[in-house]
């Protein structure tokens, strides 16, 4: 059962899903061995993913573990109808389209719940603040869910923290090879990769202020700064601030960098991070995208409000012109622009290859043991499987301790 956009796209989108196959390798392993131990026989999944090729493969490998598996879109910019349609051909139950309205997109998220799920893995903890909210007929059934990003495992945490959570949660962000990866190299690439596609505009020379210096922040301003751009840091954590500092860029005050910037980037996963009081002092001609969880980091009613004139440049450029004659250009409606944006295909494949393989192994985790109903971390053995897959894919040999040398690890008495 599904509801896509365009079903004549499957082949298209086959090819796509087959592409990706061929750089994940550690999700491809898992897969047979999923393959051949049914681990989740019996299972019903529902996930609230980014829609695309290689979240495809990702609901492959839970169908090849045994599990009925129902997918829905965290963006409604995100979605590859390609990919949905390919998804459809290949036994997943699939729901969602790009350019959803908001009520479409919450309808595609109870379609997946209609399902009946006994595992959620989400992005962002819409599928599962929803069913705290409007279905808590299915809570008895859930064994638990997995979060795959920060802005989600922070709703979460605060819900635990609340006593308002019903069912546990791993939290895949925290995994290893989830954010030192994902977050860092994944999200400084894509970012660009749509940004650059979309305005084909060149970033060396730039002034960028990156807002927030969390693991996607450095993703960012690594990749910027690698691309010759100058690279101002706003920040309110005072470590990050420091951290940032030392490892060479500007830190200020985002009003203050506003003056400056050629291009304003937000990754906070805060709300109003960009607004009214950035917006009066903002250089002419300021690119603002993205690339947080949610479309709410930039105020974009504040730049309705304050503008004069709106033109759109293209299906994901979109200029606000102010009184005083300051034109501003916001991509991808705000966005998450790796995804939201005309040209964004989110993370590499060969990035996405782990953070999914930890989603793999993760649901597969929840099957073993009741737990409490709060937010917890990735095994250690899931992180080190993970890592030592995707080591022997790119052929790379490590050095293992001797005896000797853990048992002077051990031992506390042992000094020189």
């Amino acid at each position: 059962m599904s509801e896509v956009k365009d079903m004549s796209l499957a082949e298209e989108g086959r090819k796509k899903v087959d592409w990706v196959q061929r750089h994940m390798p550690v999700l491809e392993h898992i897969k047979a061995e999923f393959k051949k131990k049914r681990p989740l026989e019996g299972i019903t999944i529902g996930s609230c993913l980014h829609l695309e090729p290689k979240t495809i493969n990702l609901g492959l490998t839970l169908l090849e573990g045994g599990a009925e598996v129902a997918m829905t879109g965290c963006n409604p910019l995100s979605t590859q109808d390609d990919a949905t349609a390919a998804g459809a051909s290949m036994g997943l139950n699939m729901y969602g389209w790009r350019e959803e309205t908001t009520e479409e997109y919450y309808e595609n998220i109870h379609r997946v719940l209609d399902h009946n799920p006994d595992i959620l893995i989400d992005d962002g903890a819409d599928m599962i603040f929803l069913v705290h909210k409007e279905r808590p007929e299915l809570i008895e059934n859930i064994m638990g869910a997995c979060e795959e990003t920060t802005t989600g495992v922070h709703r979460l945490k605060s819900m635990a923290e609340d006593k308002a959570l019903k069912f546990p949660v791993i939290s895949v962000n925290d995994a290893y090879t989830k954010y030192l990866f994902d977050n860092r190299y994944g999200t400084g690439q894509s970012t660009f990769d749509s940004i650059m596609g979309s305005t084909n505009i060149l970033i060396a020379g730039k002034t960028i202020a990156v807002c927030g210096y969390g693991w996607c922040g450095r993703g960012i301003a690594m990749r910027a700064d690698g691309l010759g751009a100058n690279v101002i840091i706003t920040e309110v954590d005072p470590v990050r601030a420091l951290e940032a500092r030392m490892d060479g860029y500007g830190v200020m005050k985002a009003e203050e960098a506003v003056k400056y910037a050629d291009m304003v980037l937000t990754v906070t996963g805060d709300i109003d991070v960009i607004t009214k009081k950035h917006f009066k002092v903002m250089k002419d001609g300021c690119i603002l995208a993205n690339a947080g969880h949610f479309n709410v980091e930039i105020n974009k009613g504040d730049l309705k409000k304050m503008s004069v004139k709106r033109e759109q440049i293209k299906s994901d450029i979109e200029g606000f012109v102010m009184e005083d004659g300051r034109t501003f250009y916001l991509l991808a409606d705000g966005r998450l622009v790796n995804l939201a944006g005309e040209r964004g295909q989110g993370h590499p494949a060969e990035i996405m290859d782990m953070s999914f393989a930890v989603q793999a192994l993760s649901a597969k985790d929840l099957l073993k043991t009741k737990l409490d109903n709060k937010v917890y971390k990735v095994s250690q053995e899931i992180d080190d499987m993970v890592a030592r897959l995707k080591l022997k894919a790119m052929k790379i040999e490590i050095d293992e301790l001797s005896l000797r040398q853990v048992e002077y690890l051990k031992n506390w008495e042992e000094g020189t």
